[in-house]
């Protein structure tokens, strides 16, 4: 069956053969014959339109029949894009929904969002605990969090759509909790001043007064503590990415389900002051259908690399760190996924309803789960004892060896907790300095 994928495809290949030349005897024409984009985009708009007829008139001849003549196969991403962004968790739709927002009239950008996962099972967004806070040691994200909190809480300005309920990302303001030993405690008090010369309402707190404000801590080994006032908490991140994605959509987004497997990238030289210089340009994103065989060539001018813990083997397809060590071709980019666990706990008589977002000196980590006296937590291993990424399954002996004496010290109630389920996730960790990576 000839496939309007295929036939495109075709005449692409037509149009790139080169066209005869004058017989013999001939004169040559007196101007040349000039392509460009223009002709070229109004070619395959036309063509379009013409399948599009071609299809319904076939299809009118056959009344009752669920035949498709040149059906395409669903899902297909469009074959032509100004941007491509690979990774549909919430850093790739809210890319694809600000390049819209920002667009400076209606469908001038093309843009297409490539997720392998369907289920999105797997994603981080999706398997995360779902925190925002301010206290962080850098003004940069200091005040991208800043802003992503008054985002937040007024995203049905940004995000609603028309004729749909209002969007509840289920948002907790109840704000983190750092502690600090006595090694640590310059260091939380030197970050508190930062936070709050970029804005952020951070207080300090003695040991004195974190008993007095949380009387279920134990305070023993704790010279001081931070406190987010406001902007700060926790929030349903499933909800998060469905806000991005359905406002994405409806401003002309594209969704597709499929894996980037390679990339068709051209490049140039040229001669600078300091030397030769080699710029390359992906021309085709390849994607390969799930459950298939089937791929599609998509064409583009550029791809956002949201792929979050799989980014440097994306950057790798595009030849980013394939080059020789100790050259610029072969730095890598410092993304690595580190496979993370998630418990959830029960505990009738824990902290209730005033339960912030508490990291220990340790690194050991919780916050209240729903109203039912459950609370959920985790820890980062040791460098050394990273587990295995190769699947999800949870280390429970995890927990018991090493998040639970933690919990227990600082909030006796703890001791008698009950473990109720657990999962684990990617987390994309940058080994150079743990920031994010922005930009070319």
């Amino acid at each position: 069956m000839i496939r309007a994928g295929s036939l495109c495809r075709g005449l692409r290949l037509l149009r790139a053969l080169p066209l005869p030349g004058p017989a013999l005897g001939c004169a040559p024409p007196s101007r040349r014959l000039r392509t460009g984009h223009p002709q070229r985009r109004d070619l395959f708009s036309d063509l379009e339109k013409e399948v599009v007829k071609f299809r319904k008139k076939l299809k009118e001849t056959l009344p009752g029949s669920d035949w498709d003549p040149l059906g395409t196969t669903k899902g297909l991403p469009p074959e032509r894009a100004d941007v491509v962004i690979v990774g549909g968790g919430v850093m790739g739709w809210s890319v694809a929904y600000w390049l819209k927002a920002l667009e400076p009239k209606r469908d001038a950008l093309r843009v297409v969002v490539i997720e392998k996962d369907p289920t999105y099972s797997r994603a981080s967004t999706v398997l995360s605990a779902g925190g925002i806070r301010q206290q962080f040691s850098l003004p940069e994200n200091i005040q991208m969090s800043l802003y992503s909190a008054f985002f937040l809480r007024t995203i049905n300005e940004h995000l609603g759509v028309v004729n749909e309920p209002p969007i509840d990302i289920q948002f907790n303001p109840s704000g983190y909790l750092f502690l600090a030993s006595e090694d640590e405690a310059a260091k939380l008090e030197n970050n508190v001043r930062i936070q709050r010369a970029e804005g952020a309402e951070v207080s300090l707190l003695s040991p004195a007064q974190l008993k007095k404000k949380y009387p279920w801590i134990n305070t023993d080994g704790v010279a001081v503590a931070s406190y987010g006032l406001e902007n700060e908490g926790w929030f349903d991140p499933w909800s998060l990415l469905n806000a991005f994605r359905r406002k994405a959509m409806s401003m002309g987004v594209y969704q597709c389900f499929g894996e980037v497997i390679s990339f068709t990238i051209s490049s140039r030289e040229i001669m600078v002051p300091e030397g030769e210089l080699t710029f390359s340009h992906i021309n085709y994103v390849r994607v390969q259908m799930p459950n298939s065989l089937e791929y599609q060539p998509v064409e583009c001018s550029l791809v956002v690399n949201a792929a979050g813990p799989w980014s440097q083997k994306l950057a790798e397809m595009a030849g980013v760190g394939i080059g020789p060590p100790d050259t610029p071709e072969g730095i890598k980019l410092p993304v690595e996924p580190r496979k993370r666990y998630i418990f959830v706990w029960h505990c009738p008589d824990g902290p209730g309803l005033d339960c912030p977002m508490l990291v220990d000196a340790t690194g050991t980590y919780f916050r209240r789960e729903g109203l039912g006296g459950n609370y959920l937590g985790g820890l980062s291993p040791a460098e050394e004892e990273e587990p295995d990424i190769q699947d999800l399954e949870v280390d429970h002996d995890f927990f018991q060896e090493k998040i639970w004496p933690c919990l227990a010290h600082r909030v006796p109630v703890f001791e008698s907790l009950k473990v109720k389920s657990a999962w684990a996730g990617y987390y994309d960790y940058n080994t150079f300095d743990q920031n994010a990576v922005l930009g070319p």
